[in-house]
């Protein structure tokens, strides 16, 4: 017999706040999808380099941008602006990203069971 699971990120399995947002995770079968939200005024290198312990972000990302807009940027001076619509794929080299504007920018994000440490 066939299995269909249905869930929302209005009751997320698990909810990891951080300085100035939200990490929002379901898990699927094995497959862990998060909805991060992060407020205006976030930046990677303030609000999580201290308790991370590096200056900046080292994971790989995929996702979709739902709302808002921000900039990722990476040690050689590479800089993207991530929109609505955006689906990305951001590699696992040092970078920093922060939000663009007074709007929230929420993501989608498609990767592994256990991608996220907590």
């Amino acid at each position: 017999m066939l299995n269909v699971t249905l869930k929302r990120f209005d009751v997320p399995d698990e909810v990891r706040p951080f300085p100035r947002g939200r990490f929002e995770l379901i898990t699927l079968d094995g497959l862990l999808i998060g909805r991060a939200t992060h407020e205006p005024g976030y930046k990677w290198s303030v609000d999580m380099a201290p308790s991370v312990g590096t200056s900046r972000c080292h994971l790989e990302h995929v996702g979709l941008v739902l709302q808002g807009r921000a900039a990722t940027a990476f040690d050689d001076g590479r800089v993207w602006e991530l929109t609505p619509g955006t689906l990305f794929h951001i590699p696992p080299e040092p970078h920093d990203l922060w939000v663009v504007g007074d709007e929230p920018y929420v993501t989608l994000h498609f990767l592994g069971d256990g991608y996220y440490s907590k």
